[in-house]
């Protein structure tokens, strides 16, 4: 990987920090379809649950009083039985279908939130909460991006922002990593060979994100936040499914 390259890298992991901390999700979003296009598919998914988990499990601290560990038993148990299938799959597919199936679950998860953003439907019951936990663990594994199905839920359920994005980290730490030991067991050469430095700076670029993140959550509405998110990634899914669809006709 050159500088340049890396640097585009960064940024993009710097910006999904700041954006996880802000709304609570978003971090997939923003940077699985730019990494598959910058790493390819497998590579740059696996990058994506790792930095996620690691986001994740440094914001939990800070959001520990907000969580609803009810609700994060009943998403956590059914996506574990999403997260291994996907896993499977995700390494068996070849290099451009794979990436035209990322950049393809993050537009739909996209179109299918905004629409339920306009809906009066209310659910209720264990569930909906099981079938959303079962969706991001397949998601997730396959994608980089368990949220939107998790969101799905929350916009039908009425479940208020905070206590959502605060149960969606000790969550995103649990899926991600159950999917990082699924697919490196199945073929540890997924893994993205980065110099040391590199690890370093990625790490850095997370904590600076986060705390970045943090200040401007201040001035900053939930309404913005996602506003911003789910523009930047119907960009980055779109260029995700154009070049998987180059790459399989070419």
């Amino acid at each position: 990987m050159t500088l340049g390259i890396f640097c585009i890298v960064l940024a993009s992991i710097l910006v999904g920090a700041i954006a996880q901390r802000i709304a609570g999700l978003g971090f997939a979003l923003l940077i699985a379809p730019f990494l598959v296009i910058i790493l390819g598919p497998h590579e740059g998914v696996l990058l994506v649950n790792l930095c996620g988990v690691v986001s994740s499990a440094i914001i939990v601290g800070r959001v520990w009083k907000d969580i609803d560990w009810s609700m994060f038993r009943w998403l956590v148990v059914p996506s574990l039985f999403g997260s291994i299938p996907g896993s499977f799959l995700a390494v068996a597919l070849p290099s451009a279908p794979l990436s035209v199936t990322v950049g393809a679950v993050v537009l739909v998860a996209l179109t299918v939130s905004l629409v339920l953003q306009r809906s009066d439907v209310v659910v209720r019951g264990n569930a909906p909460k099981a079938v959303a936990g079962f969706s991001a663990g397949v998601t997730n594994s396959m994608a980089g991006v368990g949220g939107p199905a998790v969101s799905a839920y929350a916009l039908l359920a009425r479940w208020p922002q905070r206590p959502f994005a605060a149960t969606l980290q000790p969550f995103f730490v649990c899926i991600g990593s159950v999917t990082l030991v699924t697919k490196l067991l199945l073929d540890p050469a997924q893994a993205p060979v980065l110099a040391p430095w590199m690890w370093i700076a990625i790490g850095l670029a997370i904590v600076a994100g986060i705390v970045t993140g943090e200040k401007l959550g201040r001035f900053i509405r939930d309404d913005q936040a996602c506003l911003f998110v789910i523009v930047i990634a119907f960009i980055g899914a779109g260029l995700a499914v154009v070049k998987g669809i180059v790459d399989i006709v070419g």
